[in-house]
């Protein structure tokens, strides 16, 4: 399989997943609607880029013909937003990934991976949680994600489509200067001397982002039965809290103070998961420590100061 495209390859995820398949000798298409990805992620790269949204069959399938491979990551993925509007989480995720699987379908492609979630889609279910673990959402945006891996699952029972799903932890890394996500926002303020907010005594698995996409690829070159899933984690929960402390050392500002607040409403309090069935069968083992990839991270968003700015 040598011929893949990327859905949200413009995205955090998508911009370094990219990168890793050229390495490996890819041709790669970017499918992206550019609502939330950075052309100027896609610079230098020699890659066929198509502007579509999830939500238009034509546009999806007119991306997906004569592909080998899908690696489907554009998504809607902000628990907060989806609590916000869920319809527009649903048209997104539901919706577009039904577009993709039927697209998918019908363009004969013999690997189709799925990017879903670990902590949103168990919900409060008690960590570590694993391939074994119950799902319980408890936000609209781990709900869709529930829904589609049932979808998954169903095309590859149904029409023979040969799906695999990666649960993720929470990624960070290169790349995400538009993200929205606790990285970035404790650095903003920590860059400006703001104090940090941390909601509830949360704690999370944290991957690196390059360790990730390492397991995506596995998802189309390894051999995987039809809807089969992994979860691609550290195997480590860290405290929101200690997080903003690292970051707060690693920024050198003691002048910055971190305020505790309540959890908000959706926000999973504990979770982290393990990659023991993704080591065994895949052979998926991260390599990247917390501090080293905070230290790699901060060192891509100095470097990259106006996108970080203008994100």
């Amino acid at each position: 399989m040598k011929k893949v495209v990327v859905t949200g390859g413009a995205g955090f995820v998508g911009a370094n997943l990219t990168r890793l398949l050229l390495a490996k000798g890819y041709e790669v298409t970017v499918f992206d609607s550019f609502e939330r990805g950075l052309r100027s992620y896609m610079d230098g790269l020699d890659v066929k880029i198509v502007v579509g949204d999830l939500r238009d069959p034509g546009a999806v399938a007119g991306a997906f013909a004569g592909q080998d491979a899908v690696l489907h990551l554009a998504a809607s993925g902000n628990v907060i937003d989806s609590i916000t509007n869920p319809e527009l989480n649903f048209q997104v995720n539901v919706m577009g990934t039904l577009n993709a699987l039927i697209a998918a379908r019908d363009a004969n492609i013999q690997r189709f991976v799925f990017s879903s979630t670990g902590g949103a889609l168990m919900g409060n279910t008690p960590p570590p949680v694993n391939e074994r673990s119950v799902p319980r959402p408890i936000s609209p945006y781990g709900a869709s994600k529930l829904a589609c891996e049932g979808y998954c699952s169903a095309f590859a029972e149904a029409y023979g489509l040969h799906t695999v799903i990666f649960r993720f932890a929470n990624v960070y890394g290169p790349y995400s200067a538009h993200k929205q996500g606790v990285f970035n926002k404790y650095l903003l303020s920590i860059d400006n001397g703001q104090d940090i907010t941390v909601y509830g005594d949360s704690v999370r698995d944290f991957i690196y982002v390059e360790d990730l996409v390492e397991g995506l690829v596995m998802g189309v070159e390894k051999d995987i039965a039809p809807a089969d899933f992994f979860h691609l984690s550290n195997n480590t929960g860290v405290r929101i809290e200690d997080l903003a402390h690292e970051m707060i050392a690693l920024r050198g500002r003691n002048d910055v103070r971190i305020i505790k607040a309540d959890r908000r409403r959706g926000e999973v309090s504990e979770n982290f998961a393990e990659n023991t069935k993704a080591r065994d069968l895949l052979g998926f083992v991260p390599q990247v420590t917390l501090q080293n990839g905070l230290r790699h991270t901060v060192e891509w968003f100095d470097a990259n100061t106006p996108l970080w700015k203008q994100a």
